[in-house]
């Protein structure tokens, strides 16, 4: 007799594995878990539509202490629509189920909703795991809380008798996919390669000896920062400072210690970045403001990444935007910008955003601020690079951003010597060409935009009293600028690839 004649056929090893997960759904039904009756249904509830989802990524966005919180619910979210969009396009339409016989389950533990969908797989499954993964891909910490909401959802699905537990292990593996699947397309920021920078001497300063850290009480989350950087460095002198007293307390700090410490947004840490430079003294950011563009460029997102490369002494070297004159005008010290350096429609966004942000937040002050720039301004004209031409936004980053667009996004090489030139031209509808531009990305040229990389900018036949931003500070410029930059001009504290 043929060795194949005896397999189970295929129906066999269907009628089989339906036989177990039958008795597993039984022995989940018979089965009293103490608390369970109160919790898991109304967790289940909660989580219909993605709500209890949602709900968690406002909280991290909200209680979380840097962006990695903000990037951590911004994929679970996205993971989650990923799944979701599987599970009701081909999931559910794949495999026709019928739903186990609630009968089977105690009255108490029954949704009040029964869901009439096939019943493989599990879309609240799908969606936990998606989402639980995603967090965990972006933050461990976040992800070890997220995790068990998520296996009790999962289990919630079994609990109350809707889903048999394939359905459920089946829908966890769809949801796990979609997050990798999401990472294999956008990947995490731990993916990316680490930004290259040139090494810089600094001393090691353990439990923060000999450095001074001036803080802007006004900056952001900088008075919480503060209160974790004294626990941090506790022989570190810690200096809480109004905005208006900023410039002073920076040049004491200079002078007194062997680094200068910074705890603020990218305009605080661009004041210390200049006070650092003339004093030829290393300097250790702390994040600390709504925006941390130059610290998370550096691979700093916590007060404790800066306390360990200054335990170790790890630092390094990077280029420091210069333009001139200055904000004070001719007769005053040069400019200097650590991301960048714009005209156009952007320093009037900033300009509305720090007029609506302590009322409604960053955030929402951001996108009403960016609505009304681009519906009520006008192009400038200036005589850039000898040509004179209307420009609707003008962009210096100082080192090649990579994302695309116009705006500040990460930077690979923080000491590359050059100037990431972007032009967006004038004309009508200044939305399209901006988009166009954000599209397009760097090294580009159309007549709607241009992307270049220069070693300085020459800007003349501006009017007068012109508003200008640099790393989110806006300022009025005389009828000529030039741009440039001082290479590997700042030594500043920044954590080692592991």
């Amino acid at each position: 007799m043929s060795t194949t004649n005896s397999l189970p056929s295929p129906g066999r090893w269907r009628a089989r594995f339906q036989q177990h997960d039958l008795a597993a759904f039984q022995r989940v039904a018979e089965r009293h878990w103490p608390g369970a009756d109160a919790v898991l249904p109304r967790l289940s509830r909660g989580a219909n539509h993605g709500l209890l989802w949602f709900g968690a990524a406002a909280g991290m966005a909200a209680l979380g202490t840097s962006a990695r919180s903000r990037r951590a619910a911004l994929r679970g979210i996205a993971s989650l629509a990923v799944a979701s969009a599987a599970i009701n396009t081909v999931g559910k339409g794949a495999v026709r189920r019928e739903r186990p016989i609630v009968d089977l389950v105690p009255v108490m533990r029954q949704l009040k909703r029964q869901p009439y969908t096939s019943s493989f797989p599990s879309g609240h499954a799908a969606s936990a795991a998606a989402f639980a993964t995603g967090v965990a891909l972006e933050s461990k910490g976040w992800g070890a809380v997220v995790a068990p909401v998520a296996a009790a959802v999962a289990a919630s699905r079994v609990y109350t008798g809707v889903h048999y537990p394939s359905d459920v292990l089946a829908g966890a593996a769809l949801g796990v996919g979609a997050a990798f699947a999401l990472r294999g397309v956008v990947p995490t920021r731990g993916q990316l390669p680490a930004p290259g920078r040139p090494p810089g001497e600094a001393p090691a300063l353990p439990a923060g000896q000999d450095l001074v850290v001036v803080v802007n009480r006004e900056s952001g989350s900088a008075t919480a920062a503060a209160a974790l950087i004294r626990d941090a460095l506790p022989l570190a002198s810690t200096v809480e400072c109004a905005p208006a007293d900023l410039a002073g307390c920076m040049e004491k700090a200079a002078r007194e210690g062997k680094a200068l410490g910074v705890c603020g947004g990218d305009g605080t840490v661009n004041m210390a970045a200049a006070v650092a430079a003339t004093h030829s003294v290393p300097l250790a950011v702390f994040p600390g403001g709504t925006l941390n563009h130059f610290a998370y460029d550096l691979g700093i997102e916590t007060v404790q990444d800066t306390v360990t490369a200054l335990t170790a002494g790890d630092a390094v070297r990077v280029d420091l935007g210069r333009f001139r004159p200055g904000p004070q005008g001719p007769d005053g010290a040069h400019g200097y910008f650590l991301n960048a350096f714009s005209l156009g429609v952007y320093p009037e966004l900033v300009r509305t955003r720090e007029r609506w942000s302590p009322r409604i937040g960053g955030w929402p002050a951001g996108v009403l601020a960016a609505l009304e720039a681009l519906r009520g301004s006008r192009p400038l004209t200036a005589e850039l690079q000898g040509r004179r031409r209307p420009l609707w936004l003008l962009f210096v980053g100082n080192g090649l951003f990579r994302r695309v667009g116009p705006a500040p996004g990460r930077r690979h090489n923080l000491a590359d010597g050059l100037l990431d030139v972007r032009v967006v031209h004038g004309g009508r509808t200044p939305g399209l060409r901006l988009l166009a531009a954000a599209v397009a990305g760097p090294l580009s040229r159309s007549p709607v935009h241009a992307a270049v990389r220069r070693r300085r900018v020459r800007l003349a036949g501006l009017t007068p009293g012109t508003p200008y931003a640099y790393d989110g500070e806006v300022a009025h410029s005389g009828t000529e600028l030039l741009i440039d930059k001082l290479p590997e001009a700042l030594t500043v504290y920044c954590p080692m690839p592991v």
